[in-house]
């Protein structure tokens, strides 16, 4: 069974990776978006049109199931994404761990890009899902970006403004991004010992995998991943090398 993950960048890299980790048989089609990328800056129904389309070649492609592990598509298109490819595809898209880190910690931060931080989505989210705690939005300005070239300078300083400003008593902090967790580990030096993390990446590929099997077909593959660069064939850039993630998945270009 093919899964398709899209999103414009290495953004869809933790949860690829996690379906990876739980379920090697499977066959993976990443698409991303260089062309358009980034998404969050872009106008709505741009958003939509392009995340469609995408849509349209992951079944021309023989996915079965797709994924939207970035929170702009599954802000903007999600709903619309459904109706296009009707209800024997399951589309899973993504939501920051508002919830969970609410319930567990008195005081949240939510680290998002610039854009879904000034967001009427995270209000919503944070009403709806904040409870009793405290629940602060802290924009990490440059880190998705930093994230995607594979910049590690840029990812380190962009780590710590973050940081700087997030506030001192918070207990648990919440990645809003799905690019973030791909540098958990910068995160976690940054912070002061004891601050928890939240993120969605496992959870996600979890209920993959429950709608996948609710389906009651086949699912072992030959744990393949193939890339579709704007809707070509390609791989993953090389940035995608300096993480984990990316390594697992391999589909990275070869030098010689």
């Amino acid at each position: 069974m093919i899964v398709a993950l899209i999103d414009s960048g290495l953004g869809l890299l933790p949860t690829a990776a996690w379906l990876r980790k739980l379920r090697p048989d499977l066959d993976l089609l990443l698409q991303t978006d260089p062309d358009g990328a980034p998404w969050g800056p872009k106008p709505e129904q741009w958003v939509v049109d392009r995340v469609l389309e995408t849509a349209r070649t992951s079944l021309r492609e023989g996915a079965e199931v797709i994924v939207l592990p970035c929170n702009t598509a599954s802000v903007t298109a999600l709903e619309q994404v459904r109706a296009e490819v009707g209800p024997d595809v399951p589309v899973i898209g993504t939501v920051p761990a508002i919830k969970p880190a609410a319930a567990a910690c008195r005081t949240v931060a939510v680290w998002a890009t610039a854009a879904t931080t000034a967001s009427a989505y995270q209000a919503d989210l944070i009403a709806k899902f904040g409870g009793d705690a405290a629940v602060t939005g802290v924009a990490c300005h440059g880190l998705a970006d930093a994230i995607d070239r594979g910049d590690l300078p840029a990812i380190t300083e962009a780590i710590a403004s973050a940081a700087a400003r997030t506030p001192a008593d918070t207990e648990g902090i919440v990645l809003g991004c799905t690019h973030y967790p791909l540098v958990l580990d910068a995160i976690l030096a940054a912070l002061p010992r004891g601050v928890r993390i939240f993120d969605s990446a496992e959870a996600v590929a979890g209920q993959t995998l429950r709608r996948m099997d609710a389906l009651g077909r086949p699912t072992a593959g030959a744990g393949t991943v193939r890339v579709l660069s704007s809707g070509r064939p390609g791989e993953l850039p090389s940035a995608a090398a300096a993480f984990d993630s990316g390594l697992l998945l391999g589909a990275l270009p070869v030098h010689t």
